[in-house]
């Protein structure tokens, strides 16, 4: 079929790069931080979203790599957690020499797919490996700031006590009324008094855990691609619906 001028699609308008500038440094864990934002300009965004981060060095060379959005959209700012990686060009700049003030630039918000909003029936089950958590903390931080009725639990699974990401935060939001149900494992050691999961994410976790398929829950998946791939494929054979499986992983070099 020949496209004519009247039917040719219409490309959407490019996102500009915006200036952020670093409000906030708070430092989640050893390798984890987490940079409160100004940006001008921004238009918002929904629970789930991520942006591009773009730094230029004073030679002109340029480095980009996306981050998920840690801040709810009913937060009006933009907050990006980092976790800090063995040679990563952009992640030992965010995750290890920022200051308050310092400037770089983004682009966003990115992404329709792997989102969240409090008119969405139907209960959540989150599911995320190590830093995969940040888009899912979006979720459950608009869920509170909101008062979403819909019953929520993540299962969060990181290498030991002392890399959970936000682990007060999700100690708070659990302890208030209608909180999420929050369940820990722990991959790699443990405290002597743990009293949580040792083990990797498995189909017998899924099921304790999570909600029955016959609820027809709404299931985020992040972390990394192996994670993922295995929490998704269980969950389906365990007879949760395809649809309401929605997944984002990250490679060794995508964060």
């Amino acid at each position: 079929m020949t496209v004519t001028e009247a039917t040719a699609p219409v490309a959407a308008p490019k996102k500009q790069w915006l200036t952020a500038t670093v409000r906030e440094v708070i430092d989640d864990t050893a390798r984890v931080r987490s940079l409160v934002l100004d940006v001008a300009g921004w238009p918002g965004h929904r629970a789930g979203q991520h942006v591009d981060v773009r730094l230029t060095a004073p030679d002109g060379y340029q480095a980009q790599r996306s981050y998920s959005i840690a801040s709810a959209p009913a937060e009006n700012t933009i907050t990006l957690t980092v976790e800090m990686l063995p040679d990563g060009e952009v992640s030992s700049y965010l995750a290890g020499e920022v200051r308050v003030g310092d400037r770089f630039e983004l682009r966003g918000p990115i992404g329709g797919y792997f989102v969240w909003t409090p008119e969405l029936e139907g209960p959540l089950f989150l599911v995320a490996g190590g830093s995969g958590v940040v888009p899912l903390i979006a979720i459950l931080r608009e869920r509170a700031l909101k008062k979403a009725a819909q019953p929520a639990t993540l299962l969060f699974s990181s290498r030991s006590y002392e890399d959970i990401i936000y682990r007060s935060e999700l100690e708070n939001l659990a302890r208030e009324a209608g909180g999420p149900t929050v369940v820990h494992t722990l991959t790699r050691t443990a405290p002597t008094d743990w009293a949580g999961q040792t083990r990797r994410i498995d189909a017998a976790m899924l099921g304790e855990v999570g909600f029955a398929p016959d609820l027809m829950p709404r299931i985020f998946v992040c972390g990394p691609t192996p994670l993922v791939e295995n929490v998704a494929r269980t969950l389906r054979d365990i007879g949760h619906a395809p649809k309401l499986i929605k997944t984002e992983r990250f490679g060794p070099t995508g964060r």
